[in-house]
């Protein structure tokens, strides 16, 4: 086994579990990925070892050679508990996911949310690489945001910092808004669909849709547009409010970055406090699927320091 220094990733997931085998500079020298065990949390922790072992022998590296292991998972982590608050995978309780991962793996756990996990991956392989003020906003069922301020992590009291899902954009309070928020309802994945729907093509996938706005059916572009000002009405806040060098535009949605980063921009730049509107770089994620599994490298990277 060759004896290299890397640390283990993983990226829990609502719909996938992936773990990888990373060095110091960022490079993923093996990576295995399953569908999420959601049995419960010892079911996940399970999953992770089984496939750290399996990566780590596609990578040819022992567990001697592990400097520690980052853990990134779809909802809040609570540091002082080591608990996480993952309902896509284990409902709505809270689970002891550093316990139960800590003795199957072969370093030191360090666990945080996938949206910290995500501006710490572009800020140092991304488009924001080097930057101190940054946002990654994450787009695709929800609406999250990771958020570094003055070089620092920003996680607020309770590690929730970062929901911008629940955006308050719409005087009109609705019914949707208790479930999810304002913004997130307005602006994710599912709105898209919706809007479709509601514009005479029902029955789309977010995906469908934009195959069919790139093609040029009139429905399919309107629904983007709309969904392009409302997200621009949400990063223009976070502009206003934060003043960060760069906001990153990521996940599933932004597969359709081409038909939304422009209407981003120009709303964003109606609604924002104009110097802090004008400054600010918009950018889409360089790291794509692999943003929230070199974000957990980074975090064991950083712990070891």
């Amino acid at each position: 086994m060759e004896s290299v220094r890397v640390v283990l990733a993983a990226d829990l997931g609502g719909t996938k579990t992936a773990v990888g085998v990373v060095n110091r500079e960022g490079a993923i020298l093996a990576k295995r990925k399953a569908a999420a065990e959601k049995p419960g949390p010892a079911a996940t922790a399970a999953q992770v070892a089984e496939l750290a072992e399996a990566a780590l022998a596609d990578a040819s590296v022992s567990r001697e050679a592990v400097a520690g292991a980052g853990v990134c998972v779809p909802g809040i982590y609570f540091e002082d508990s080591g608990e996480a608050w993952a309902p896509n995978l284990w409902g709505g309780g809270q689970a002891p996911i550093k316990r139960l991962l800590e003795p199957r793996l072969p370093a030191p756990v360090v666990i945080d949310s996938d949206r910290s996990a995500c501006v710490l991956a572009e800020q140092w392989l991304g488009a924001a690489r080097g930057l101190s003020d940054v946002v990654f906003l994450a787009v695709g069922t929800g609406i999250g945001a990771g958020i570094i301020a003055g070089g620092r992590l920003v996680r607020g009291a309770s590690g929730i910092a970062g929901a911008v899902g629940w955006f308050a954009l719409a005087p009109q309070r609705q019914p949707l808004y208790r479930q999810m928020g304002c913004f997130e309802a307005e602006a994710a994945g599912p709105a898209v669909a919706r809007r479709a729907a509601a514009l005479g093509l029902p029955g789309l996938s977010p995906e469908k849709v934009a195959r069919r706005a790139r093609l040029g059916d009139p429905a399919a572009v309107e629904a983007f547009e709309q969904t392009a000002a409302w997200l621009g009405m949400g990063v223009a806040n976070i502009v206003s409010l934060l003043n960060p060098q760069m906001v990153v535009l990521g996940g599933g949605l932004m597969q359709a970055g081409d038909l939304l980063l422009e209407g981003v921009r120009r709303h964003m730049l109606a609604w924002a406090q104009p110097v802090s509107g004008e400054e600010v770089r918009l950018e889409l994620s360089r790291l794509g699927e692999d943003a929230g599994l070199l974000g957990a490298a980074r975090l064991a990277w950083l712990k070891g320091e």
